[in-house]
């Protein structure tokens, strides 16, 4: 519930007054007394989805409410005509949870956190997630994800272009630029410090973990996380809900990709860092451009969106959509080539397994890296594995898999085959009264029986 309080000149009071009347609306007005002017206060309660509808129907009828309007919170009120309203806004036809637009620019801006506090908690946040990749540890990113504080600036720039608001556009930009900078200088610096004090195995493979490799390059999927964070941030910025949630999604889109950009440079591995940097843009550019739209989508656009006379006001919102649908553009492009390129290589994979040859050997994953490369002109790298049964080899097998990978794509590219062996355990039957039991050798040559019913049957165990 929203409490408003209008400063009305007396020339305009009886504008506001009719307005109020013709709603139902229930008020308190209040001379105001003044050597400059004369003027009144005029006070009434409203639910808050009732707040944008009426400052609209008072800005219709001819109102200025820019010289003096305060929206306060309120817990309850108790009128004549109250309950009609809620009624009517919360549970009537008129219902709408949105928020009016100017208490939406109050929310974007009170999620705004001075630069110590903004800065400190990315740094926490990019240490955390550093490890949490280099760990391996999906547990202690998430824990990242909850302290980081982009939410707001993300929220800033959003409800900046579609209130067409320069101060906002202008502070969540910069916030974004400087947090996301330095969470990959605060990564750099992490995976610096534990790679040169050994604290993580020297033969650590980075590229091949399994929570760095997930973001080294754009993906649908990824794209649509990004999509869902800022319309969600848009939409519970603008209903009153709880933002925090939403913020473990738009950190969710945007710390562990930074955090990843960082360890692929220390570590020398261009193709990671590249990788993870054009996801770490496409995923920023997708949050703040469905921001927007999902705003639009709820009414929130300056009134004056369509006059021509007010173009030039609207260069600021024109200036940031080019460069947001620029970059989107181009990472889109990138990854719409990529997912051509995976469908492709998986294509090739399967045929090559489906050869009669290859008919006993059964394919468990395929890993493809095709940003960096693109970027680098490099050759593409492909991890494939695979299970075979232990009695059995396939020699040739990373040779015909890189030659029909290449005849499809017309790339060049070097193959990896992991080889899980397959192992079938026959059982047989103890003399104790009907026991069966296991019978085979461990990686040390010895295997232990293991006790099973008779009743039950035993199926392939893969090798360690």
């Amino acid at each position: 519930m929203r409490l408003i309080k209008l400063i009305v000149h007396d020339d305009e009071r009886e504008t506001v007054l009719d307005v109020l009347r013709e709603e139902n609306i229930d008020r308190v007005v209040t001379r105001e007394a003044s050597e400059r002017d004369s003027s009144t206060l005029v006070e009434f309660p409203l639910p808050t989805q009732a707040v944008g509808y009426v400052l609209d129907e008072l800005r219709e009828a001819g109102f200025d409410d820019e010289r003096y309007t305060v929206i306060a919170g309120a817990e309850t009120a108790k009128t004549a005509n109250y309950v009609e309203l809620e009624d009517r806004f919360v549970a009537g036809v008129e219902e709408d949870d949105s928020v009016a637009h100017e208490e939406i620019r109050a929310k974007a801006l009170d999620m705004h956190r001075n630069p110590p506090t903004y800065y400190a908690m990315t740094v926490f946040s990019a240490v955390v997630a550093a490890a949490g990749l280099l760990l391996n540890s999906a547990a202690i990113v998430v824990g990242a994800m909850v302290i980081a504080p982009q939410v707001g600036s993300a929220m800033m720039t959003s409800v900046g272009m579609a209130l067409n608001d320069r101060k906002l556009i202008g502070l969540g930009l910069r916030s974004q630029t400087g947090g996301l900078v330095a969470a990959i200088v605060v990564a750099f610096v992490v995976g610096f410090v534990l790679e040169a004090t050994g604290l993580v195995p020297p033969g650590l493979d980075v590229a091949n973990v399994a929570q760095v490799a997930q973001r080294t390059s754009p993906g649908l999927l990824a794209l649509a996380v990004a999509i869902c964070a800022g319309a969600a941030g848009a939409f519970g910025l603008s209903t009153g809900l709880s933002e925090a949630l939403v913020g473990v999604m738009i950190a969710a889109a945007l710390i562990p990709a930074a955090a990843a950009v960082g360890i692929g440079v220390v570590w020398g591995l261009p193709a990671v860092a590249l990788g993870a940097l054009g996801l770490l843009v496409l995923n920023t550019v997708a949050v703040n451009l469905s921001g927007f739209l999902a705003l639009g989508y709820l009414g929130y656009r300056p009134g004056t969106w369509g006059d021509d006379g007010g173009l030039r006001r609207f260069a600021p919102v024109a200036i940031a959509l080019v460069l947001l649908l620029a970059v989107f553009a181009v990472a889109g492009l990138g990854l719409a080539g990529q997912v051509q390129f995976d469908r492709t290589v998986k294509g090739a994979v399967d045929d090559t397994l489906a050869e009669e040859r290859y008919g006993a050997v059964e394919l468990e994953d395929i890993s493809v890296e095709v940003f960096g490369a693109n970027v680098l002109g490099g050759q593409r790298s492909i991890s494939v594995t695979v299970s075979r049964p232990a009695d059995r080899s396939y020699p040739d097998l990373p040779r015909a898999l890189a030659r029909t990978i290449e005849d499809r794509t017309g790339a060049s590219v070097a193959v990896e085959v992991t080889v899980h062996d397959r192992r079938e355990f026959e059982p047989r039957e103890e003399r104790s009264g009907g026991a069966q039991s296991l019978q085979g050798s461990n990686d040390d040559g010895s295997f232990e029986g293991v006790a099973l019913p008779t009743d039950r049957a035993l199926g392939g165990v893969p090798a360690n």
